[in-house]
């Protein structure tokens, strides 16, 4: 029977710890439930790879570096599921990448990233609710988003209807680099009675986003921006990676391969 391999790829993060609890329990979760398959890491930022390089001499492949790894190593089926949240750039440009070795394998199949049918947001909104406190009247849940000028940014938008399909009224979706931003969640709360706001990250890593322009005491943070206008600010940094009901949206994706 032939060898078989299982790619994970992320678009990676240089913190250690929020890595540990998020990347690598997805990598361990696909092991387990993937039994038979060998596990490998690709991380698809070339920033993160080269500074994981140079300040902790931890080596991380590209897609296309650990793909000819394992065509070298003689495995026979290969499946690549991606981590990424939404359909945008970083996936297309993945997706083509490893698309160059579909032909070179017996078997070869990959996965969609996290939001990508209706069910996916239902179910992503559903797993978030088990991580947060249950919201009084007088309070509202930030979560942030990375964002993007793909067309792919409504996504964020779509993940925000799915919380309202749940009777969630106070939970909003900005972005770090699309929209809505902070400014415009600012602004769609202010004619509410709101007092108190919980900020979380919806990323697959607490990594930097989440730590500097979500959490930090930065002038121009969301933390500090909201408390600047007198909210009280509770911070939760659960990198989605480490709820496994996401971790499981990933699983059925991979099963799920084209």
């Amino acid at each position: 029977m032939g060898k078989k391999a299982l790619l994970v790829i992320s678009f990676g993060t240089t913190y250690q710890e929020t890595r540990e609890k998020t990347i690598l329990a997805i990598e361990q979760n696909f092991a387990n439930k993937f039994e038979g398959y060998d596990v490998f890491r690709a991380f698809t930022s070339r920033k993160v790879i080269k500074k994981l390089k140079d300040r902790d001499n931890i080596i991380v492949n590209t897609p296309t570096e650990a793909l000819e790894k394992i065509l070298q190593k003689n495995y026979e089926e290969v499946m690549c599921q991606s981590t990424h949240v939404i359909n945008g750039f970083e996936y297309d440009k993945t997706l083509a990448e490893i698309k160059e070795f579909s032909n070179k394998f017996s078997m070869f199949s990959f996965g969609k990233p996290l939001l990508s049918s209706h069910e996916d947001y239902i179910s992503s909104a559903k797993a978030v609710l088990k991580y947060i406190p249950q919201l009084k009247d007088n309070e509202a849940l930030f979560l942030m988003g990375h964002g993007t000028e793909h067309a792919a940014n409504e996504s964020y938008l779509n993940l925000e209807d799915a919380f309202r399909e749940l009777a969630q009224e106070n939970i909003y979706v900005g972005t770090v680099e699309g929209h809505p931003e902070i400014e415009d969640l600012m602004l769609t709360i202010k004619c509410k009675d709101i007092s108190k706001i919980h900020l979380m990250p919806f990323m697959i890593v607490a990594g930097d986003h989440a730590q500097n322009d979500m959490a930090s005491e930065e002038p121009d943070s969301w933390k500090s921006l909201l408390e600047s206008q007198g909210y009280l600010v509770e911070v939760n940094l659960t990198g989605l990676g480490e709820i496994p009901e996401i971790r499981d949206i990933f699983v059925k994706h991979l099963k799920q391969g084209q």
